[in-house]
C-alpha cells in the first residue's frame, strides 16, 4: 500500500543499522540531524505532556518516540533538561542541538550553532483552558466484538511489531471505544506526523469559509513572483493534492533539515523547481503542503491555527514552528488521540461545530474526492491533504482519512457518523493496516 510503505521507507530512511555505521562512519551533519531529533521529540513529548495536565519521561520518550528512528546515534547521546531548554550534546566539538519550549506553542528546534534556547523571544499563546469532554456511549453494534478489535490492534494483530499507543471510536460524536498502552492516556500529545497535512487543509478550508483564500487561484508564495517564473502558475489547490510539479527528489521530498536541522520554512521550501506541468504529475512532498501553508499564512495573525483548534475543543493540540515562527504543519503538531477525533468529527458534521459553519458546504467533497493525478500504486486515493480509502474491502465508499508515519490514523466515515483514531509509535519496517483494522471496527458497529 502506497501511503504504508512511503511512510514506512521514510522511517526506514532515517534509521541507519549498526552494520551500515560499521561501513560508512555518520556524517557531522547526520549526527547533528539525530541529536536534533533527539532534543526537539523529547522537549515536545514532556513540556507538551505536562501543560496538558499529563507526564512524559524521558525514559518513555526513549522506548517509544525514539525507537527505529536514527538508530544506533541518538541512543548514545545525552539529554539535559533546564526550565525550557532540552539539549543533546552530539560532538565533543560542537554545541549542543538546542530545542525551546513555550507555553501553548510547543518546542522550536534551534538552528545547528545555536547555544542559547531563545523561548524567552518567543510570547506564550494563551490558549483555551477548558472544554467539555466528548460524551461517552454503549456502540450501536457489537460491543464485544469492538472492543475484540481495539485490544487486537494492541496486541500487534493488525501488524506485528506495530506499537499502538491510543485508540479512540466515535459513533455519533459519542465515544464507544477507547483504550491507551502504559505511559499515554486521554492527556498525553503525540506528533502527528504527516496526519498535520491533513490539519493544514483544514486551516485553508476555514480561511475559505471566511473568504479569505481561494484555491483556485495561484498561491501567493512571493519567491513565485517573478517575471517568467513558471512557478507562479501553481495553485493552491494543486499544492493541497500533491500535484504541484515542483521536484521532488525522494519519497516525501525529505525535509530532515527543516525538521530537525533548524533550517527554517521560508529558507527551504521556495526553492524547489518546476520539474513538470502544474497539476500533471502526482508526487507526494512535505514541501506541497509547507508551501500551501506559507500561502495563507497571512491569515494566521487574525486567526491562528489555536483558534480553530480551541474552537473545536481540541485544547491539547500544539502547532509547532520554526525558530522564525513558520508554521511545520507538514508533520509537525503534537495532540491526543481525543483531539483527534474531534477533528475527524468536524467532517462527519460536514464542517459545522456548535451551530457554526466552519467549512464550507461542499468542503468535504472536495479534500474526499479523488481528482487529477493520483498515486501511481497502493490501495488508497489521495484527494486535497486527506487520503482517500473508497477501495478497501469492507470499508465505505465515502471513507477518507488522515494518514501519518509511524502509525498515526483518523479515518472519517460520515455515511456511517464515525471517526476511528489510531495512535502509534510504529517502528521503521512494522505497518499498521489501517483498513483491516477500520474494517473490523466498522463490521461491528453495523
Amino acid at each position: 500500500m502506497i501511503t504504508l510503505f512511503r511512510f514506512v521507507a521514510v522511517a526506514a530512511a532515517l534509521a541507519l543499522p549498526t552494520a551500515a555505521l560499521a561501513q560508512t562512519p555518520p556524517t557531522a551533519n547526520h549526527r547533528a540531524l539525530a541529536a536534533g531529533y533527539k532534543a526537539l521529540t523529547t522537549c515536545s513529548a514532556v513540556h507538551t505532556a505536562r501543560e496538558a495536565g499529563a507526564t512524559r519521561a524521558p525514559a518513555s520518550v526513549e522506548a517509544n518516540e525514539l525507537v527505529g528512528i536514527f538508530q544506533p546515534l541518538i541512543g548514545a547521546m545525552p539529554v539535559e533538561m533546564a526550565g525550557n531548554i532540552v539539549s543533546v550534546a552530539w560532538d565533543d566539538a560542537a554545541p549542543p542541538r538546542i530545542a525551546t519550549y513555550t507555553p501553548g506553542r510547543g518546542c522550536v528546534i534551534e538552528p545547528m550553532g545555536q547555544i542559547v534556547g531563545r523561548g524567552a523571544a518567543r510570547a506564550p499563546l494563551v490558549r483555551r483552558t477548558s472544554t467539555p469532554e466528548l460524551p461517552t456511549a454503549t456502540p450501536q453494534g457489537n460491543a464485544s466484538a469492538l472492543n475484540g478489535a481495539v485490544d487486537r490492534a494492541f496486541a500487534e494483530g493488525f501488524g506485528a511489531g506495530t506499537n499502538t499507543t491510543g485508540v479512540v471510536v466515535l459513533q455519533g460524536g459519542r465515544i464507544v471505544a477507547e483504550k491507551y498502552a502504559p505511559d499515554f492516556g486521554p492527556n498525553v500529545p503525540q506528533r502527528t506526523w504527516s496526519v498535520a497535512k491533513s490539519l493544514a487543509g483544514t486551516l485553508i478550508g476555514a480561511a475559505v469559509q471566511r473568504g479569505e483564500v481561494d484555491v483556485k487561484a495561484p498561491a501567493a508564495i512571493d519567491n513565485w513572483r517573478g517575471q517568467g517564473d513558471p512557478r507562479g502558475a501553481i495553485t493552491l489547490e494543486s499544492l493541497m493534492r500533491m500535484s504541484s510539479g515542483l521536484t521532488s527528489d525522494t519519497a516525501g521530498n525529505r525535509t530532515d533539515g527543516l525538521y530537525f536541522g533548524g533550517t527554517a520554512v521560508d529558507e527551504q521550501a521556495p526553492g524547489w523547481p518546476l520539474l513538470a506541468p502544474v497539476g500533471s504529475t502526482y508526487r507526494y512532498a512535505n514541501n506541497d503542503t509547507l508551501l500551501a501553508v506559507m500561502a495563507i499564512a497571512p491569515t494566521f495573525e487574525a486567526h491562528p491555527p489555536a483558534e480553530l483548534f480551541d474552537k473545536l475543543g481540541m485544547t491539547h493540540t500544539f502547532a509547532e514552528t520554526d525558530w522564525r515562527g513558520n508554521y511545520i504543519l507538514s508533520s509537525q503538531v503534537w495532540t491526543t488521540a481525543r483531539d483527534l477525533a474531534r477533528f475527524g468529527q468536524l467532517y462527519v458534521q460536514d464542517g459545522v461545530w456548535e451551530g457554526e459553519r466552519i467549512l464550507s458546504e461542499n468542503w468535504r467533497t472536495f479534500v474526499s474526492t479523488p481528482s487529477g493525478p493520483q498515486p501511481p500504486t497502493g490501495a488508497f486515493g489521495y484527494g486535497a491533504t486527506f487520503w482517500v480509502m473508497n477501495r478497501s474491502e469492507g470499508v465505505p465508499a465515502d471513507a477518507f482519512a488522515a494518514f501519518g508515519n509511524r502509525g498515526q490514523y483518523v479515518v472519517i466515515v460520515p455515511s456511517r457518523r464515525v471517526v476511528i483514531v489510531r495512535r502509534g509509535e510504529d517502528p521503521a519496517g512494522k505497518g499498521f493496516d489501517v483498513a483491516a483494522f477500520a474494517r473490523d471496527v466498522l463490521s461491528a458497529l453495523d
